[in-house]
């Protein structure tokens, strides 16, 4: 392994990960995101093969499998399959950044886990389950029946939060960002890991 470490951001759905890390990696030049490689369909048209996730068939996701070319993955909803693939960490490292995640929790603790002191996992929550429903119904892509069965898992997905570094609650939009740039930040350059 490089000299590169591993930021990891792992929540229920809804939490607000991945609005922390897109501004991570508009604010903090040290870092890039790991495109995560899913079988899920895309989200209408805003989301883009290679850029928010690589789009693979079922077929093509399994052979990468048994070619052990993940460092995790997770069948996270029934028939959708996630995982990190060793090649797109190898390549961030090799350009000289270090590596921000946006995964579910299992996937989370897979990569802390894998990268132990060279990872920092850091666990995303609201306040309570109110705020998580109102904000997937805000989202307008999902069914009712989805959003239920999410927040069913996110009671589920609760539970691991001791198994993170730390946890960033998500309440206040500029002061949940401004503290997730001074976690990153201290782990990188302050921190003697």
């Amino acid at each position: 392994m490089s000299d590169g470490k591993a930021i990891i951001f792992s929540a229920p759905s809804g939490s607000g990960k991945t609005t922390i890390v897109r501004h991570l990696l508009r604010t903090c030049d040290f870092l890039d995101f790991s495109i995560s490689a899913t079988t899920r369909l895309r989200r209408k048209e805003r989301e883009v093969d290679g850029k928010d996730y690589f789009f693979l068939s079922s077929e093509d996701f399994k052979k990468k499998i048994k070619e052990n070319k993940f460092i995790e993955w997770e069948e996270v909803y029934d028939g959708n399959y996630y995982g990190t693939l060793k090649s797109e960490v190898e390549r961030l490292w090799d350009e000289g950044k270090h590596v921000v995640f946006d995964v579910d929790v299992k996937g989370g603790i897979k990569l802390k886990d894998y990268f132990q002191e060279k990872a920092l996992a850091i666990f995303v929550k609201v306040k309570d389950l109110s705020v998580l429903e109102s904000r997937l119904i805000h989202r307008n892509t999902e069914s009712g029946e989805n959003i239920q069965n999410r927040l069913s898992k996110a009671k589920y997905e609760m539970s691991f939060e001791n198994r993170f570094d730390i946890t960033l609650i998500s309440d206040k939009l500029d002061e949940t960002l401004k503290t997730a740039e001074e976690i990153v930040t201290n782990f990188i350059y302050i921190e003697k890991r």
